[in-house]
């Protein structure tokens, strides 16, 4: 069976030669990832698509970076996700004795219109 799209990574498997995505949770998740994970200028045709995550990782860990992220995050959800609903971005605690000062994670709730299900996407970059 026929999915909606390949997950990526590619994965082969051996029934639809690669393996898919067949559900629109999976879908919605994999696409706001690929969203926030995208640098502006990368997507060919589309240069302003992406969040740039990558380029915050060498900002300090502060209140006004967090907040940069946030609003980029909404305003890129807002125009080219238009379906999904940011609930909350949590970012990992720079005061917790466990924070890494070379990491970046950032839990996002989110909800998916259509559907009306919440779901959560975990993104950890270092």
């Amino acid at each position: 069976m026929q999915g909606y799209t390949p997950k990526l990574p590619l994965t082969l498997d051996p029934a639809d030669g690669f393996l898919y995505i067949k559900n629109l949770k999976d879908l919605v998740a994999q696409n706001l990832k690929m969203l926030i994970l995208t640098s502006p200028g990368e997507r060919i045709m589309i240069p302003e698509f992406g969040v740039g995550i990558y380029n915050f990782l060498f900002e300090l860990n502060t209140q006004h970076t967090q907040v940069a992220i946030r609003e980029r995050i909404e305003q890129q959800v807002n125009q080219y996700l238009p379906f999904v609903q940011i609930l909350n971005i949590a970012f990992n605690d720079v005061n917790s004795p466990l924070a890494d000062d070379n990491f970046l994670g950032m839990r996002l709730e989110y909800r998916i219109k259509p559907l009306n299900v919440v779901a959560v996407l975990n993104v950890k970059t270092d």
